[in-house]
Order: structure tokens, then sequence, then C-alpha cells
């Protein structure tokens, strides 16, 4: 995340393969248009900013898209911190869930469902279906602390983080991710930890003199090692961290993707670390992992740099099938782009994606690929900050607030930036942290909440994407998790082959829409829809129209499943 001055890139050149002459679909005029006051959010995020610099104020937060109460209409979850040594709000603070209520506005029902997380320093949040009972859990992660939220049914929950045995204590708690490393039919979770500082190793850093103090860098810290809870199916968990492999070293944990980057039916964890060479566990199928980051090629940048690690998330951009990783870094260094080579192989293929200098001057928190105008190939979005809210100062020109970046894929994974053609709202500078994509009034393209550190959030609603077609899958297991998380789906209509799979994490400290989402383009029929599911089970769908949500059930094909248009006000 924190960067020390003088660093440099070199480059490698790639030359992409199919041509982009391939995916004729006209682009369509998208506009993002912040929705956030008129959809009745009025949440602001509290930092707790003080002149002793403590690091945990510059770090949060997250926030979640969760169809709480299943009526087919997705919720939203704000995490907030908390009163610190040096800093004493007037009014206790709280995170804060939104109700969707299908006319284009949001109620705050947090009190009722009593997931304020009052008292926590919180930082991410991760939503899963831990009891298979068919509700989203909520987890929020925090500082020297995590908790752990039952979904009851009747729109309240029930704190069992000591029941269940995650509470991470003693550690400051990132991303997560739910997902089923052991292909058991319940999710496990892998929680990404940052640094062991506190507020009684809370050095001075930066320069001398009034207003110099700055956050200090990771490097003044210890690393703490990711954590991964086994589900024991009754409810509890238990830490197999030291037994699994993951708790070999240390690291500086931001952000989490679990993935099959190997296509193996076996969920890999990617995490994105701050000032250390990344991780990547390669599932062994036997409950344990092998580090395999620098034999896989996406430790360090190409040049051997560990860098500042921030947001990360994967998906197949170039088209070739294989899963693509985004890593989100400090300015100075860019966002890289790893390109999956197939055979467990990537290569950093920052400079031929067209990546590199459009974010050389970014601090890139959240990354999601996505499909933002349903053309049928995966793009990118970055929510963006600084993290020294005094960076002018040492940097003339760098703001601590930045605009958002919005990179398109024109073909093989090389992508345009196309921010500036997306509306002064998605331009507007803000100090970002977290992203969660999803599409929260059922239209088809797909919106982005963005989680501002000292700030308000913003809902940026996507206004024009669905001018081409799409088509979104819920997923139900069975046999499987019921989220169905390591679910590989490939989509085939006419000319055109989408793979996609039902990942854990994502993003920097949120979690996203549970739906799988595909852009088609001008085609207005699916052919093929097939799912690979972590049981084994496939299932195979054709002759499906398109500009529709299906839920579909393991074992079961399409069900019935309500999922109402909200309309635009």
């Amino acid at each position: 995340m924190f960067v020390k001055l003088g660093s440099l890139i070199t480059r490698r050149g790639f030359l992409a393969g199919a041509s982009a002459a391939l995916f004729a679909t006209p682009r369509s005029s998208v506009r993002f248009v912040d929705i956030t006051k008129s959809a009745g959010i009025t949440f602001r995020h509290e930092n707790a900013a003080s002149n002793q610099k403590y690091l945990i104020e510059t770090m949060g937060s997250g926030c979640a898209w969760i169809d709480y109460d299943q009526n087919g209409l997705l919720d939203l979850y704000l995490v907030n911190s908390a009163a610190t040594q040096v800093f004493k709000p007037t009014q206790p603070l709280r995170s804060a869930l939104y109700r969707n209520n299908g006319d284009g506005t949001f109620t705050d029902v947090t009190a009722k469902a009593g997931v304020g997380a009052e008292g926590l320093f919180g930082m991410g949040v991760a939503v899963g279906d831990y009891d298979n009972d068919g509700l989203p859990d909520l987890l929020v992660l925090g500082y020297g602390r995590s908790i752990l939220y039952h979904n009851n049914g009747d729109g309240t929950f029930t704190d069992v983080t000591a029941h269940a045995g995650v509470a991470n204590t003693g550690h400051w708690a990132s991303s997560a991710a739910w997902f089923d490393y052991d292909n058991d039919g319940f999710l496990d979770l892998v929680v990404a930890n940052y640094v062991d500082w506190s507020p009684e190793r809370n050095y001075y850093c930066g320069s001398q003199g009034a207003g110099m103090r700055s956050y200090c860098h990771p490097d003044d810290y210890h690393g703490q090692a990711p954590v991964l809870f086994h589900n024991n199916g009754d409810g509890t968990f238990s830490d197999v961290s030291k037994a699994s492999g993951l708790a070999a070293k240390p690291s500086n944990g931001l952000a989490v993707v679990t993935f099959d980057y190997d296509d193996d039916g076996w969920q890999d964890i990617f995490i994105a670390n701050d000032a250390l060479a990344n991780s990547l566990f390669h599932n062994n199928r036997d409950g344990t992992f092998t580090e395999v980051a620098y034999e896989a090629g996406v430790a360090v940048s190409e040049d051997g740099v560990a860098e500042s690690g921030m947001g990360t998330d994967a998906a197949d951009a170039s088209g070739n099938g294989c899963m693509d990783l985004i890593v989100g870094h400090l300015d100075l260094q860019m966002a890289r782009f790893y390109r999956n080579l197939g055979h467990g192989l990537f290569e950093d293929a920052t400079f031929s994606a067209k990546l590199s200098y459009a974010t050389f001057h970014t601090s890139v928190f959240g990354a999601r690929f996505l499909d933002y105008d349903n053309d049928g190939r995966r793009d990118i979005f970055m929510a963006a900050g600084h993290v020294l809210d005094n960076i002018d100062r040492y940097r003339p020109g760098t703001g601590y607030a930045e605009p958002k970046l919005m990179f398109r894929n024109v073909g093989s994974g090389v992508f345009q930036n196309v921010s500036d053609q997306l509306g002064p709202d998605f331009q507007t500078p803000s100090v970002s942290r977290g992203a969660a994509v999803g599409d929260f009034d059922n239209d088809g393209d797909l919106d982005i909440l963005v989680s501002n550190n000292g700030g308000p959030p913003q809902l940026l609603r996507n206004d024009g994407g669905n001018a081409s077609h799409w088509l979104q899958l819920l997923l139900i297991g069975t046999r499987s998790n019921r989220d169905a998380v390591g679910s590989r789906v490939k989509v085939s209509a006419g000319d055109l082959t989408l793979y996609e799979q039902k990942k854990g994490g994502m993003s920097y400290q949120s979690a996203q829409d549970p739906r799988l989402h595909f852009g088609l383009g001008n085609r207005t029929k699916i052919d093929l829809i097939e799912i690979r599911w972590p049981s084994g089970i496939v299932t195979r769908l054709s002759d499906i129209g398109c500009d529709q949500i299906l839920a579909i059930k393991e074992g079961a094909g399409i069900i019935q499943y309500s999922f109402p248009r909200v309309p635009n006000r």
C-alpha cells in the first residue's frame, strides 16, 4: 500500500492474440450516475483521523451487496470504524445495513437487523451462506477481532462469533473470502490479515515540521499470516492455518480472491500483499496448499519488485478460457495485469494490456473485472485514493482524493482508458477504498457501490449498459455448497464463448453480487450454458433466451425465482 520514492518500472512487450474485430457489437453510450442521495443513503464513513496518524485510520473500509431477505433485490452494507485512544466521537459509530425498497430507494434497517458492529474498528466485509440454510450470513472484519452475524430469516441477525470460533482475535483482518476448499459442501473461510500495528507501537513517520507527519510504511511492522478456518458443518469452524500450510510465513495481506487458476476443479487462493511478494496458494486437494506465486509468475512485477498489493480480482479477460489476475497498487507502481497462459503460468502483461501509464499516478484499492457495457468482454474498474492525507506536501500535484478508472476491453485483454467518457459523477475525485459490483435494479447492467474513507459512499447507477444483450445466473448448490462457490461456467452464444467462475473474495474489503453476469453484445440467444459444480455434477442447458436472470439449482436446472425490476427515479 505504501511506497518509498524512487520506484521505477521496466517493461516487456506482448502480442495480443485474437483480433478485436471478432467483437462487432457497436459500443453503447454508458453513463454512471451517482444516486446516493436520491436513494436515501445517508451513511458517512468516519476514519477516526487524528494527529497521531494511527495506521488504521487510512486503511478502510469496505462495502457489500447482500440480499439478506431473499426477495430478489440486492441490499447493501457499509462498514464503519470506532473510537480509538485519541478519537472520541460524540455518538457511537456503527456500520449500516440498507434494505432495497424496490423503487430506487433504500432504508436503513441496521437497528432492527442488529448488525451495527458497534465498537469494532471495521475494515472489510464478506457474505456467505456458511450453514446452507438458504440465507446469506454476514462477516464484518476489523482491527483486533471480527464479527460473524448469522441470518435468522426474519430480518434479524445473531452474533455467533464466539460459538463459530472465527473471531480472529489479535489480528488486523482486512479482507476475506468464503469458499469451499475441500469440496465437502460447506463454505470455509480464508482471512487476509495485515500487520501487527498497535497504538503502543505507533511510530513517528515522515518529516519533522507542522503538517508533515505521515502514516508509517508497513515495513515498520511485522506482517500477519492469513488464517484459514475449516467449516465443521455444525455451525463451528476449526483454525487449520498451520495444517493447511497458509501460516508458513507472515504476509501483509490486504485483498484476497479464491478461484481455480489451473482448472482442476479445486479453488486456489491469491492474496495481494503490501510491500511483500503476493501469495498464490495452490490447492493440493488433500486439505493442504503449496505457495507457488513465484513459480506461477504473480509474486512480483516483471522486474522483480514486490509492490503495494491492494485490490485484486480474477477473470478471463483475454478470451482464452483461463482466469487472469488484476492487482491494484499505489501510485508510481502501476496496477498489474497478469495474463494466464495456461498450465499454471502467468505473465506480467501490464504494458501490452495498455494499463501501465494510465495507472502510474493512481493508487488503486477496489479492483474488479466486469462487463460494464455488455459487449461480451471483461473490462476493469478501479476505485482509487491515496493513503497519505498530506501527500501533496511530499509530491506536489498528487492528490489524496482521486478519480475512478474504467478500462474497456477492446479485445484479447487489451484495454482502453474510457474513464472520461462515463459522465461527471464517475470522475468525481474521492478517497476510495472498497468497491462492490452488482445489479441492484435488476435491469441487466452492472452498477457500482464505492466506499470512501472519511466520507459518504457512492452508488453509481449504470445507465445505458443494457442497450446490449445480457444474461445473469444465480447458482444454487445442493450437493455443493449452497452459494455454489467454485462452480465453473461456460456460456456459448453464436461466435461468442464466455468462461466464468463463482469466486470468493474479490476487490478490496468488499462483497459482490452473488449472481454471474454475462454481456452478450448483439447476440439474442444462448446456445449452451454448461455448469460444472464443485461436486462434479455437470448441468447443460440449451436454447436459452437473453436479457433475463435465471436461477439454476444443482441437479434440478432452472427454477422459479423472482427478480423484481427496479424503476429509475
